[in-house]
């Protein structure tokens, strides 16, 4: 029988990095509850919301290979949310000009039948250029980056924004570590070239 895959995300830049290895998929949106727990670290948080996102899908799967992700950004041990206004994102930018912001995304593998599941948290590191207001308010009014994390796209124009990018998987980043999934599979022995 083949195997069916779920992704536990409404998000449309996790679909379409999921369909380069993995080309036929069900999608839901998880819908549960991100607040972080007292203490909780953000590694923690993101472990935890990954594998929570993951099992939403017993809701409506009963079988399948579930993948589940979270993300957070973090400037220092600030967790940053989404700026929702123009005004947020222009001092979120305005405080990582000339810094640095970790990216951490989780991706969790749950079995539905046999509750078997995996986690794994990847970092990735982000290097802002000297921005000045100017440059930022172009920014922000041409892409409205408002309900993004950290108030920017890497996948767009955000690009413009950084001087270097480090990690082992680009696509982290945009919150789907491919290069670990991958990994993930093999270990399960599924071979996504076989798919």
């Amino acid at each position: 029988m083949k195997t069916a895959f779920i992704l536990a995300s409404s998000s449309p830049f996790r679909q379409q990095l999921l369909k380069k290895i993995i080309p036929e998929f069900n999608h839901f949106a998880p819908d549960i509850d991100e607040t972080p727990l007292v203490n909780e670290h953000p590694e923690q948080l993101v472990r935890r919301l990954a594998l929570e996102k993951a099992k939403a899908a017993y809701k409506t799967y009963t079988h399948g290979i579930v993948i589940g992700s979270d993300q957070v950004a973090l400037h220092g041990a600030d967790i940053l949310g989404k700026p929702h206004t123009v005004e947020n994102a222009h001092a979120q930018l305005a405080r990582f000009s000339g810094e640095k912001v970790t990216f951490l995304t989780s991706l969790a593998l749950l079995d539905l039948e046999t509750g078997k599941n995996t986690i794994i948290v990847e970092p990735f590191e982000v290097h802002f250029r000297l921005l000045s207001d100017e440059q930022i308010k172009q920014y922000v009014n041409k892409e409205r980056p408002l309900n993004c994390a950290g108030s920017f796209k890497s996948e767009g124009l955000g690009i413009c924004l950084f001087k270097a990018l480090k990690g082992d998987d680009p696509n982290a980043l945009v919150g789907l570590p491919l290069l670990r999934l991958n990994e993930m599979l093999l270990d399960w022995g599924i071979d996504p070239l076989a798919l």
